[in-house]
């Protein structure tokens, strides 16, 4: 091995990786797949699956923000940030579930977990840049695809627990999401080299949106997928509903339904290794956004054509995500990438939270066939917005 050359990267690294990511946001939607139990034993309003999902996602916004601030990720070790931040977010889903009769302590300890999971979700990501600064691509399409199953999961694990109390639920989250730190702590020592140390959130790196065409293109794009993505994540047992009854059916096919979005996820990066991501973003959230304007017919058709589209739109929904994230790292300036993904996140997830807390509440009062295809809009938008990449040769 010539001087200089880094060492071989284990080939565990990876797979760890991918498993403790998708261990770690187990706790996404933790209360959304016991949401009918927490209604019937506390008389909750529909709408509260709303409130209690923007509160997660708020919570992800100001703990991004914070640790961008302070630079956590690049002052302390990555590993103990990630182990730390699965203890507890543990933690939280535990004290969730024991003050769950008071709907204002379950709002605090979401918001927790929404601030420990920005510990998981974007360290997920440094930790993968610091083994892997080559190939990345690969990387992040099979981190966000962990990200989508991990979040899927306690629908598949509400399933398995039929007959038990939903307080199951949050016990087997609590203990995945300590065992994605440990798994991750134990297994996977300290990179080889440390990445250079940023200097915080950089503000100037709105200017950088603002004023460059190609970062432009790609962050109005992932904006247009934001007000979809996790609005169509909290609709889906509204959605299956039309055509199930069966409660252990419903989360089963919800986790199937939103986990296949790892397909799309790692499929998407492999493709985008040949094409570029901008053609695979573009078509992905295209067909996403006609799964929307299609829904009055999806709605009613036969089952199977409605799985069909349940499927299909779950893959592109989800698929296009990692691809938004390498188009805006590509095309923004070197030393503005981290500050350039940390406001575009954050801008983004504040956008989902006005499209789910809007969209709940018109559900109470509009049949689905009617509201989904506004949903459509931000798609829309998102593949106009990214002509200006769709019309290169080629854009990674």
């Amino acid at each position: 091995m010539n001087a200089g050359t880094p060492p071989p990267v284990p080939h565990r690294i990876l797979p760890v990786l991918v498993l403790a990511q998708l261990a770690g946001t187990s706790t996404w939607f933790a209360v959304n797949a016991v949401m009918p139990e927490l209604q019937a034993a506390f008389g909750w309003a529909a709408s509260s699956v709303g409130t209690l999902t923007s509160a997660v996602q708020l919570g992800f916004i100001i703990g991004a923000l914070v640790f961008a601030l302070l630079s956590i990720a690049d002052r302390f070790s990555t590993r103990r940030v990630f182990l730390i931040c699965s203890l507890a977010q543990a933690v939280c889903t535990i004290a969730a579930m024991a003050t769950a009769e008071s709907f204002a302590a379950l709002c605090v300890w979401r918001f927790l977990t929404g601030f420990f999971l920005a510990g998981i979700y974007p360290v997920g990501m440094k930790i993968a840049a610091q083994w892997f600064p080559k190939g990345l691509g690969n990387a992040l399409g099979l981190l966000v695809g962990a990200l989508v199953i991990g979040s899927a999961f306690p629908h598949a694990l509400r399933a398995m627990s039929v007959g038990w109390p939903w307080h199951s639920v949050f016990y087997g989250v609590a203990a995945i999401a300590t065992s994605a730190g440990l798994l991750l702590y134990l297994l996977i020592p300290e990179p080889p080299v440390r990445a250079a140390r940023a200097s915080g959130l950089q503000l100037r790196a709105l200017w950088a949106v603002s004023g460059d065409v190609k970062v432009r293109a790609s962050v109005l794009g992932y904006f247009g997928h934001m007000w979809e993505l996790y609005t169509f994540w909290v609709l889906m047992p509204m959605i299956l509903a039309t055509h199930l009854s069966d409660p252990t059916q419903i989360s089963w096919s919800a986790f199937v339904a939103l986990g296949i979005g790892a397909l799309g996820c790692a499929g998407g990066g492999w493709v985008a290794t040949r094409l570029g991501s901008a053609p695979v973003a573009g078509v992905q959230l295209a067909i996403s956004g006609l799964c929307c304007f299609i829904a009055p017919w999806a709605l009613g058709a036969p089952t199977l054509l409605f799985a069909a589209w349940l499927l299909i739109w779950g893959i592109t929904i989800s698929g296009d995500s990692p691809q938004f994230s390498a188009l805006t790292a590509s095309n923004a300036p070197p030393a503005l990438v981290g500050s350039v993904l940390t406001l575009t996140n954050s801008i983004g997830f504040a956008i989902s939270i006005v499209s789910i807390q809007l969209f709940v509440w018109l559900a109470q009062q509009f049949p689905l066939a009617t509201l989904i295809p506004w949903l459509g809009i931000g798609p829309a938008l998102g593949v106009w917005a990214l002509m200006p990449l769709l019309r290169t040769k080629r854009s990674t």
